[in-house]
């Protein structure tokens, strides 16, 4: 059982996960691990740890603070071609309408076919994208110039490092001290 203060089990104390090339997993959502996984990959001799927390964990014979930020001692390559999910798609929009341009939650969010499929239309990356519901439900089965709905961004599909970047837009709601060198360090850079 940790050290210092209240402890609220599992979800307390995620570590943030890196690869070897110490970037994170993901971005969206943050690659973290709780803290009995992180303990066990240290164990095992898969990552390195790189910040702690100050709270220890105790058995029998050893006292071990709780690790923070971990990276992989294997480089894990990112997918060439991202997935075709409904999240997806969000994120390449930036989780605005693409229609009215606002941005909402992500469940009130739907995705719109741009050529209905009672149409011919496809479900796919190019023929795919994010609206608000009001929209959706007023641009029905019309083809955008019959309805005056053009897509802000034409529908495309995203490469795996666009969809990280746009990841980075949006930072999770828990965010430790100790991770935003690791998340943010190139941000600072630019300005």
């Amino acid at each position: 059982m940790p050290d210092g203060g209240t402890f609220a089990g599992a979800h307390a104390y995620p570590a943030l996960v890196l690869n070897a090339d110490f970037r994170p997993l993901s971005y969206f959502p943050l690659s973290i691990w709780s803290w009995q996984d992180a303990i066990k990959a240290v164990f095992l001799d898969r990552v390195s740890v790189l910040n702690e927390y100050d709270v220890e964990v105790h058995s029998p014979s050893l006292a071990l603070r709780l690790p923070s930020v971990i990276a992989l001692k294997e480089f894990i390559p990112a997918a060439r071609r991202p997935a075709f999910t409904r999240f997806n798609v969000f994120l390449r929009d930036h989780f605005e309408c693409q229609y009215c341009g606002g941005g909402y939650p992500t469940p009130d969010l739907t995705f719109d076919h741009v050529i209905p499929r009672s149409r011919g239309g496809r479900t796919s990356w190019d023929n795919v994208v994010t609206a608000c519901g009001p929209c959706n439900l007023r641009k029905g089965s019309r083809l955008p110039r019959e309805c005056a709905m053009i897509p802000r961004q034409t529908p495309r599909q995203p490469t795996s490092w666009e969809l990280q970047e746009n990841g980075r837009s949006f930072p999770p709601n828990y965010l430790h001290e100790s991770w935003r060198d690791y998340l943010y360090w190139d941000s600072e850079l630019e300005n």
